[in-house]
């Protein structure tokens, strides 16, 4: 049998999968549910760009193996050279191996609720609250995901108090998961007239999108429905009408809101999916008791929680708390250079 990381990747069974799900594409019907068709065919996706990596991984071994005893029976400065440098890309594409591995849990490949929260701090709070989500935009643009904002609140004065986003795209909640905590912003305050030098904090908080939250049933008695009139663009009728929905989920005091949406109804129905779906993550993280690792966003947003620290004055650096891994280039981060932070933190913690 296939394998590779000690045994903990299984390609064979990944071939199995593929062609299961290849020979489901051929049913009659198939068609028929097009959202059931449409993940199938983005598992069929997901499994043939492993399946392809894994296959181009194992060539390239066996290549240096054949090299390696070429260079045993006729030493060579060139072979040796060549070797190394092949050796080199064999160990680039190994850990990238590894680190879809880790990309591997059971919502991983689920699209994602990402959520923005300013603490402590006040209007500078509410600034990095805005900045913090330009930076998963500019990410997620990086990425090729794509994402719609479902809620916001803006600042007094200045930037957002809350955020909340839906981000759809391959492995996201697998990605955004990472980023899930307290995120500390130390720089001079552009709102400070004695140009002093501040400290703020945020909070991020992702969870999976359950798209087949329908069979998670909620009572409607536990359930608050609140609606009032958008705070953000969308033209005369969503600023004029209280078509805005917040639901409360009493039991677990779970609180989500929509106001993407023109129509109150339709708000309603995209607020309700998203409850669903973080009522359920909610119990499940329980049943796997890590619900305290996992629900960040319920930490206190102020000192000794932070997972990242950006400093900005009086020098330039990024540094993750959880890895150690940092960088001086602060504004390469802040316009969406994150995926050294996230692969860490998965290849360490996952």
């Amino acid at each position: 049998m296939s394998k590779t990381c000690g045994g903990i990747f299984d390609v064979d069974e990944k071939r199995k999968t593929l062609l299961e799900s290849e020979q489901e594409t051929t049913q009659q019907g198939f068609w028929n549910d097009n959202e059931k068709a449409q993940a199938t065919l983005k598992k069929i996706k997901s499994l043939r760009d492993v399946i392809t990596q894994w296959d181009k991984t194992k060539k390239d071994s066996d290549d240096i193996l054949e090299l390696f005893n070429l260079s045993l029976h006729d030493p060579d400065a060139g072979i040796t050279a060549e070797l190394t440098e092949h050796a080199s890309q064999l160990e680039s594409e190994i850990a990238h191996l590894e680190f879809v591995r880790k990309l591997s849990g059971e919502d991983d490949d689920r699209p994602a609720i990402l959520t923005v929260h300013s603490g402590a701090g006040g209007t500078e709070s509410c600034d990095w609250c805005e900045m913090l989500f330009r930076m998963y935009c500019r990410w997620m643009e990086n990425k090729g995901f794509s994402y719609t904002v479902l809620e916001s609140q803006p600042g007094e004065g200045a930037g957002l108090k809350s955020v909340t986003a839906q981000v759809q795209g391959d492995y996201v909640y697998g990605h955004l998961k990472a980023e899930c905590g307290v995120h500390r912003l130390v720089r001079i305050s552009p709102f400070d007239a004695n140009a002093r030098r501040h400290t703020s904090f945020a909070s991020v908080y992702a969870y999976p999108m359950i798209e087949d939250a329908d069979d998670f049933e909620l009572d409607e008695k536990d359930i608050r429905v609140d609606t009032y009139r958008s705070s953000g663009a969308g033209g005369q009728h969503v600023n004029k009408t209280d078509s805005a929905v917040r639901m409360t989920h009493i039991p677990t005091n779970i609180v989500v809101a929509c106001q993407n949406e023109r129509s109150q109804i339709k708000n309603r129905d995209v607020a309700m999916k998203i409850l669903k779906s973080r009522v359920k993550q909610f119990y499940k993280e329980q049943e796997d008791k890590k619900r305290q690792d996992k629900l960040a966003v319920k930490k206190k947003i102020e000192w000794g929680s932070q997972i990242r620290s950006y400093v900005l004055h009086p020098y330039n650096l990024v540094k993750d708390h959880r890895t150690e891994v940092e960088t001086s280039n602060a504004q390469g981060v802040l316009d969406g250079d994150l995926d050294m932070f996230i692969e860490a933190y998965l290849l360490n913690f996952q």
